[in-house]
């Protein structure tokens, strides 16, 4: 086991790369002691980008997993998943001239910025369509490409006055804070949690929250995302689709616009 990793990106979600240790190789992919990356969860999709070895050479990162234990729990420890031919080799222990990496050697990991910072640009999207359609959510997905959340609901959307709403909010520049509230907080605050199939992860004695906007309140829930630091920097995005999914289901896909 590698042990705990540092998930350094919860704090500052504009670090680019970190001087990492190498903890374990696991089938899960290569665990380090801190990361930038972030591991899929919450609906949105995990990290990738590059580890520099200490001769300048990389290795790519197409994935990144939150580590589970023998029993499929999840664990303390963030695997970075190199393409399968690569990882197989490192478990093999098939050392190459282009590739020498062991455990306790020292990386620089480095994520794929425009990458995630679509993924950042499009979370914080969802937290206002949130606001938008105050329901609660069945359904979460977030990539680089689109973001979709699943609305418990039985009631026709408009995509015009959703876009509109986006639009309001997004030029409105509301500033995107992180902060945290207590076990106790939460459970005085069930409403906080706006998915019915996550719940915040709990055990630390502290829950991280994400807040838009400040003389004026326009989201505030328990969220592990990464997000932009400002709603205006989202940029122009709109619903590409509203999809009636079951009787009680309403899903709303977003992409940014052309």
């Amino acid at each position: 086991m590698g042990g705990m990793t540092q998930d350094i990106f919860r704090a500052d979600a504009y670090l680019l790369e970190c001087s990492a240790t190498i903890t374990a190789i696991t089938p899960q992919g290569i665990v380090l002691d801190r990361t930038v990356f972030y591991p899929l969860g919450g609906g949105q999709a995990g990290d990738a980008g590059v580890l520099v070895l200490a001769d300048g050479g990389e290795i790519a990162i197409v994935d990144t997993r939150k580590g589970k234990t023998e029993d499929g729990q999840s664990n303390d420890e963030i695997a970075h998943l190199p393409p399968s031919e690569l990882l197989n080799q490192l478990l093999n222990k098939e050392q190459t001239d282009a590739i020498r990496l062991a455990v306790g050697d020292t990386v620089t990991a480095r994520i794929d910025w425009a990458r995630r910072h679509r993924l950042m640009r499009f979370h914080t999207a969802t937290h206002l369509l949130c606001h938008l359609v105050p329901q609660l959510v069945n359904g979460c997905s977030i990539t680089p490409d689109y973001a979709r959340l699943d609305f418990n609901m039985t009631d026709a959307l408009d995509k015009e006055l959703l876009n509109a709403g986006l639009a309001r909010l997004v030029a409105a520049a509301h500033p995107i804070s992180v902060g945290a509230i207590s076990d106790q907080e939460l459970d005085a605050n069930p409403a906080l949690v706006k998915s019915m199939s996550v719940q915040p992860p709990r055990g630390s004695g502290q829950i991280r929250t994400i807040r838009i906007g400040t003389e004026v309140m326009i989201d505030f829930q328990p969220c592990g995302g990464t997000h932009v630091a400002n709603t205006a920097e989202i940029g122009p995005v709109v619903v590409t689709k509203i999809e009636k999914k079951s009787a009680s289901t309403r899903r709303v896909v977003l992409g940014f616009a052309p």
